[in-house]
């Protein structure tokens, strides 16, 4: 990684900026994202059958989780006032991604998303996210690389 100095103060985030993002999935969400991806895992949308396993209910998609994590990443790449930039945040992708517990209907989660560490050689920033429910369980984590490329 290169040195973190005063070039830094020009990049268009800094360690530490954050974004947090809540909902709580519904139904609706599970049956949505089902006919989006055409994931009808008995997970998601087969109650009866979810009854006889070890979590007792339907849970969310885990790539679903991953489309919040793409929500709080937006929210720090927006501030970056990309009208007025000569260069457009682009995802290059999320590592170390891990569903640490369920996600069922019914649950608010809350997606925390911060810049963990910047290579301005590379006009990098990668970010630590970490998804919690309601009781303040953390349900999944992952690290996100978000990259500036020139515009043409």
């Amino acid at each position: 990684m290169a040195d973190i100095s005063a070039e830094a103060e020009k990049f268009y985030v800094k360690l530490g900026d954050f974004a947090e993002f809540s909902k709580t999935i519904s139904e609706s969400d599970i049956y949505l994202y089902a006919g989006l991806t055409g994931d009808f895992s008995p997970n998601h949308i087969n109650e009866a059958e979810m009854r006889k396993t070890a979590y007792g209910k339907r849970m969310a998609h885990g790539a679903m989780l991953i489309g919040f994590m793409s929500t709080t990443s937006t929210m720090v790449a927006e501030r970056a006032a990309r009208d007025s930039i000569s260069e457009s945040p682009v995802s290059l992708g999320y590592d170390r991604v891990r569903f640490i517990a369920p996600v069922f209907i019914g649950d608010t989660i809350t997606v925390r998303y911060e810049v963990a560490s910047i290579d301005l050689g590379k006009r990098r920033a990668v970010s630590d996210v970490t998804i919690t429910n309601d009781d303040g369980k953390v349900v999944a984590v992952g690290q996100h690389i978000l990259k500036w490329v020139p515009r043409g």
